[in-house]
């Protein structure tokens, strides 16, 4: 398949969007910098896992009765700047929404699955971009293989991000907006 000249030319996020929905090669893409970056083709293991955080969120949202929250799979983007697009694995959002939309308008928590191709953009920079965004107030990287989950957690936008180093047997309180999951849950697959 031919390449498409926009991979090689800068752009702003809502063209990033109209672009993605127009260049269907299969691939899936992040906006870095106002430039389209391929994202690595995916291990069975990492689609396991991604699809267990999903439910477990899923789960946990549902189990606390947050009618206004919905856990989204990969696919579903985060608009960080006019500049930056993310794709997390797993997103949290909180309120109304258009479900014809790409991206989520009010994310509230982002989880990543550490992959051996991921794991510096996971711990550094998309650690600058999801909190960039006011709404995000949880930000979970999951480390499948050493079974723990590291938590970046601020109670108001802008303000200071705690980390939490948490094991198997531990409980996340993501809290605003209420719910709680267990690391075992995110990990079963």
């Amino acid at each position: 398949m031919n390449a498409d000249p926009a991979l090689n030319q800068t752009m702003t996020a809502e063209e990033f969007f109209a672009w993605a929905e127009s260049w269907q090669d299969g691939e899936r893409y992040e906006l870095v910098q106002g430039r389209p970056v391929r994202l690595q083709a995916e291990r069975v293991s990492h689609a396991e896992r991604k699809a267990s955080a999903w439910l477990a969120m899923r789960t946990a949202i549902r189990g606390a009765g947050l009618d206004r929250c919905r856990s989204f799979p990969d696919g579903v983007s985060i608009w960080v700047s006019d500049k930056a697009v993310r794709r997390p694995d797993v997103v949290v959002h909180y309120g109304p929404y258009d479900g014809d939309k790409v991206f989520a308008p009010n994310p509230i928590v982002a989880v990543e699955i550490i992959s051996p191709s991921s794991v510096r953009t996971d711990v550094d920079r998309k650690l600058i971009d999801y909190f960039a965004v006011p709404s995000i107030l949880h930000y979970l990287i999951v480390y499948g293989d050493e079974a723990k989950v590291v938590h970046h957690r601020r109670l108001v936008a802008d303000g200071p991000i705690t980390t939490s180093i948490l094991g198997r047997s531990d409980v996340i309180d993501l809290s605003p907006p209420g719910f709680s999951v267990t690391v075992e849950a995110l990990l079963e697959s």
